[in-house]
């Protein structure tokens, strides 16, 4: 039964894996709530400006963490993506995280169909197979590797079908794909590794929600989303 379900969920996603960005073309905003132990610490927003044959995408997140009252993490970041005939050209991001300024400059090099990524954590080639690792994006849970949209590391990753599950979000319900996305070298550092789960809803090809723990419990929730 299992090997059935990883089969329909290998349809659902190879059916336009080369033409992903068509199944964002009537959105204009998706929102997302950010919250660790339940409370609500921030947001993570894209706006998406279509064309003919490009889709950019614009990304604000803002969230902090205060303990008895005392800010002790924050990250303020915005970034820009553009995509041209459903491939990324170009890729930017500035982001405070507490006193460190990240960044990541990528560009699309059609001759040699790499990368080239300047960042504050990683200098050099990447192969275009590559996913910026945004939560908008559910062609994530397709790539065996991700560039951090924080400092441009590339991080090869595991994506495993976990169930199909009904979550329960604002008040609506929904019939999801639960995924599990791990590192592919569990020998990392524990704030070097990847380790999320996953909500995907098949119907809208949208990710509802993710999770992860670290120094608490954390949720990406996705709490509106706006059509042209």
């Amino acid at each position: 039964m299992k090997k059935i379900l990883l089969f329909i969920v290998f349809l659902i996603f190879s059916t336009n894996a080369n033409s992903h960005t068509d199944h964002y073309k009537k959105i204009s905003k998706i929102e997302l709530e950010i919250l660790k132990d339940g409370k609500t610490i921030g947001f993570c927003n894209y706006d998406f400006i279509h064309s003919k044959n490009t889709m950019e995408v614009h990304n604000n997140t803002e969230f902090e963490v205060e303990i008895f009252g005392v800010k002790v993490f924050f990250i303020s970041s915005k970034a820009i993506e553009k995509y041209k005939d459903n491939q990324l050209i170009y890729f930017e991001s500035k982001t405070q995280q507490n006193k460190k300024k990240k960044y990541v400059n990528l560009r699309y090099q059609k001759n040699t169909n790499n990368f080239l990524i300047e960042g504050s954590s990683f200098n050099g080639i990447a192969s275009a197979e590559n996913v910026v690792g945004n939560w908008w994006n559910h062609k994530i849970l397709q790539s065996t590797s991700q560039i951090s949209p924080l400092s441009g590391s590339v991080k090869k990753q595991v994506v495993t079908f976990v169930k199909k599950e009904k979550i329960n979000l604002y008040g609506k319900n929904y019939l999801t794909h639960r995924f599990k996305l791990k590192s592919e070298n569990s020998n990392l550092p524990d704030d070097k590794k990847l380790d999320f789960d996953i909500w995907f809803e098949p119907e809208k090809n949208l990710i509802l929600k993710i999770s992860y723990s670290r120094m608490g419990n954390w949720e990406y929730r996705l709490k509106n989303i706006i059509t042209n």
